[in-house]
């Protein structure tokens, strides 16, 4: 289930997602969103609709230390608040002593962060990143738009496009289309 698509342009994080939630074949839309803000985070996850919303309401990011890079700051006090916070919460799975979550999208300080489901932080060089089963459609109609675009556009927009491609290839995407930017 699930496309969600995030992109850093200029000094803004923009992020869309679909509404869709699937099980098996069965479907239903939804009206809470999979992407959202909390605090000075911008967040579209996929997975699991409890993770989000563990991620949307219960999740209190913890303060950034002095001196500490924003990739540091992510890939340990961030990732061990979130961790907390699934576990916690009867989320978090631990297998052969490897612990697992979800995979979300996480915008903050002008840049875009995708976590997968193993905890690890990465950082797209492309600047974009897109996360479910509709992710492949949707990031391919991005590259091609952004590869052709030599002048401003409206990164919103593109993203919107990129969702509707996803919905339109992706069994598993469809709905409304939720956005933000941070």
């Amino acid at each position: 289930m699930t496309v969600i698509i995030g992109m850093v342009y200029g000094n803004k994080v923009y992020m869309a997602g679909d509404s869709l939630g699937v099980s098996s074949y069965d479907k239903v839309e939804r009206d809470d969103p999979k992407v959202f803000k909390n605090d000075k985070f911008l967040i579209g996850f996929t997975t699991s609709f409890r993770m989000g919303q563990l991620l949307q309401y219960k999740f209190k990011p913890p303060k950034q230390k002095p001196k500490q890079s924003d990739h540091e700051y992510m890939v340990t006090d961030f990732i061990d608040a979130v961790r907390k916070v699934l576990n916690d919460n009867g989320y978090g799975e631990k297998d052969k002593n490897q612990e697992t979550g979800g995979q979300f999208l996480v915008g903050y300080k002008s840049a875009l962060y995708q976590i997968d489901s193993d905890y690890q932080v990465g950082i797209p060089t492309d600047q974009y990143a897109a996360i479910g089963c509709g992710a492949a459609y949707a990031i391919g109609a991005l590259h091609g738009w952004l590869k052709d675009n030599d002048g401003d556009f409206d990164p919103s927009n593109y993203l919107y496009e990129a969702v509707e491609t996803a919905k339109h290839f992706s069994a598993g995407c469809g709905g409304d289309i939720w956005h933000e930017s941070i």
